[in-house]
């Protein structure tokens, strides 16, 4: 049996082995949340991971909503000393590529083996209350310290351009996890250079204006109850989670019976899986299409984008997350993770073409398309924001972040 820690003896040699130990469990719990969501990692889980029994995890954290709520907690926190650092650059350009190199730096540690990755926010919406509230307070106070990257705005323009600049620098490096791990560390350096090249100065050339043409991608719905059923459920899986979107609240959301969930499906995770492919197959569509089109690749990029965007944006979207992932068994998570590096890598032969045309400012398509998907992905969480103001707008602002840079402002 592991005894746990006396934390009220006062001793400073107990008082430290009481904070390690908690530091421990944090990444080890971390770890579990990154790979089962908060709602799936187990304390049995945890203790395993951090070579106690489950009896000494309790010890530090009474429940499992508990350690979820602290690993949240930290992982804000993290976040803030970061933003913070940045911020005693001197100019937005400088605090932008700071907050990129402390990531950077962050991820190699990670990838040596000398530290451990906090836990991603995905499922602070699935947390109850009173955890809730203050974890997404702290979430709203880490993206408004985020927009401040750029000063102080001007007006309200500003300000609308300066919040999409900021999620999207969060999303991405959030997202950097996800395929930074192809690359070499002696690599880092140049793709963190690469990346910042995108964050500065976009894919437009001179000349390249904002013209997109929103493309039609509807198509015949062999059953369209099972469409509406994959949309509901695809925007309540983005809100709470793989796990806290249960068949009952889906089934409520369409105001059906759970045995209606079970006519279009036969399990939960093929759910999920149902509504990846339904999303990929929506984002490849969107790109043969602007393909079929013709154009330059300048103008096919802005029309995908602008389409995609328009789509999470609207009523008849939204596409699914890639934070729902950590939901699926390994083999059909592999398989989606294959499709959507299937899409990037198609991303990157529009941006090469773009290039070779003269239509695409130069950059590293392998980089930039992953900051493409980072885009669309993420921009379902900025749905109240593009309600504030006319859709064409926010499409236009939100799209301008890696079209032209998180600098340029001759969208407004």
């Amino acid at each position: 049996m592991n005894a746990p820690e006396s934390k009220g003896s006062g001793d400073a040699g107990g008082t430290k082995r009481f904070r390690a130990k908690r530091d421990a469990i944090l990444a080890a719990a971390a770890e579990a949340i990154n790979d089962q969501s908060a709602k799936g990692m187990t304390f049995a889980d945890v203790a395993s991971r951090v070579g106690l029994n489950t009896t000494s995890v309790t010890y530090y954290f009474r429940r499992k909503e508990d350690l979820a709520s602290a690993c949240f907690e930290d992982t804000l926190e993290r976040l803030q000393a970061m933003l913070d650092e940045a911020m005693a650059e001197a100019t937005p350009e400088a605090r932008v590529a700071r907050y990129l190199a402390i990531n950077f730096e962050r991820l190699a540690r990670i990838q040596r083996g000398e530290e451990k990755a906090f836990a991603v926010l995905s499922d602070l919406r699935a947390m109850d209350e009173p955890m809730k509230g203050r974890l997404l307070a702290g979430w709203q106070r880490v993206f408004r310290n985020t927009r401040a990257l750029w000063g102080d705005p001007s007006d309200r323009a500003t300000k609308d351009l300066n919040g999409a600049r900021a999620h999207v620098l969060l999303e991405n490096t959030f997202w950097l996890s996800a395929w930074l791990s192809r690359y070499d560390l002696d690599e880092f350096p140049r793709v963190e250079d690469r990346l910042m090249d995108v964050f500065r100065s976009g894919l437009a050339v001179d000349g390249d204006a904002w013209a997109p043409h929103l493309l039609d991608l509807a198509h015949d719905e062999s059953e369209p109850g099972r469409a509406a059923f994959l949309t509901a459920a695809t925007t309540l899986i983005n809100e709470l989670g793989y796990r806290g979107a249960s068949v009952q609240k889906i089934a409520s959301e369409l105001n059906v019976t759970k045995g209606s969930f079970y006519h279009h499906l036969d399990a939960k995770d093929e759910l999920v899986t149902e509504c990846y492919r339904r999303s990929f197959d929506t984002i490849a569509s969107a790109q043969a299409v602007a393909h079929a089109r013709g154009g330059t690749l300048w103008a096919m990029l802005s029309n995908v984008m602008a389409t995609l965007l328009d789509i999470q944006f609207s009523e008849r979207g939204p596409l699914l997350r890639t934070t729902a992932l950590s939901g699926l068994p390994p083999r059909d998570r592999q398989t989606m993770i294959d499709r959507s590096n299937r899409i990037a890598r198609r991303f990157a032969g529009m941006i090469s073409d773009g290039v070779a045309e003269g239509s695409v400012r130069a950059v590293d398509p392998l980089v930039a398309s992953q900051a493409l998907m980072s885009l669309q992905n993420a921009a379902f969480d900025m749905r109240k924001w593009a309600s504030a103001m006319p859709r064409e707008r926010a499409v236009r602002y939100y799209a301008s972040t890696l079209m032209y840079g998180l600098f340029d402002n001759r969208v407004l």
